[in-house]
């Protein structure tokens, strides 16, 4: 955020100082210095930032609630301004890479209850045999054989935030088709920025490749982490992103 002074306002303006505070702190948020849904810096870094005390920056920001332009939870205060639109549910289809470029494979997807893999517990921050929301992929091509297979595993951050994928709990009978195509556009609705990191090794002799993906949100709090296996000889691993054009 740039550097302002606050305290040197023109002549003319005789509002108090929280008053002019909040007024530069609603330039910011609608020049998208801070996006919506991002947590805002603690009222000591505005504090320091504006050259204010922290009961102005308090007061600053009481003003922008009561305006309904900042709301207050458990994460802290955040934009409510209105943002981008989502991107396309095509550009986002969860599990990213998952879906074969096989026209006539068919695929199937359901979702359990239960104690994930230890390496995904264990990168989730989950104790060990605590249960979560579990997501089976398999995609086969018509004579049955396997193209590629994904087990992705969900944190109890994800299951508290995304209300959407909290009411899988219910449904998660490992019977019931569970596609979850919409997971990240659930994620990004709930204010959730989403942060990929994808490792690629091969598997065996070679003859498949296994992607972990890792994603979390921009407070650093894992989301969910998936094992996806490719059958590398009847199959070619594509990833294909879209991203929104600037505007």
């Amino acid at each position: 955020m740039a550097r302002t002074t606050p305290h040197d306002p023109p002549p003319s303006d005789d509002r108090p100082l929280y008053g002019r505070i909040a007024a530069l702190l609603l330039d910011e948020l609608r020049d998208g210095t801070i996006p919506p849904g991002e947590r805002l810096p603690g009222e000591r870094h505005l504090a320091a930032h504006f050259g204010v005390s922290r009961e102005t920056v308090r007061q600053a920001l009481e003003v922008l609630r009561r305006g309904g332009l900042v709301a207050t939870d458990r994460r802290g205060s955040h934009a409510t301004l209105p943002g981008r639109p989502v991107e396309t549910p095509e550009s986002l289809t969860f599990p990213v890479g998952a879906r074969p470029a096989d026209p006539c494979a068919v695929d199937r997807a359901t979702v359990t209850w239960e104690a994930p893999p230890p390496d995904h517990a264990q990168a989730l921050g989950l104790a060990p045999h605590r249960p979560t929301l579990v997501h089976r992929y398999l995609s086969v091509t018509p004579d049955g054989r396997s193209l590629r297979t994904a087990v992705t595993s969900f944190s109890a951050v994800a299951l508290a935030e995304v209300a959407e994928l909290a009411r899988y709990r219910d449904r998660a009978d490992g019977a019931t088709p569970a596609q979850l195509r919409l997971a990240y556009d659930w994620m990004r609705k709930a204010g959730l920025a989403l942060h990929h990191r994808d490792a690629i090794t091969q598997v065996g002799d070679a003859s498949s490749v296994r992607v972990t993906r890792r994603v979390h949100d921009q407070y650093a709090r894992p989301l969910e982490i998936t094992d996806l296996v490719v059958n590398a000889e009847r199959d070619a691993l594509v990833y294909e992103f879209t991203l929104p054009a600037a505007g």
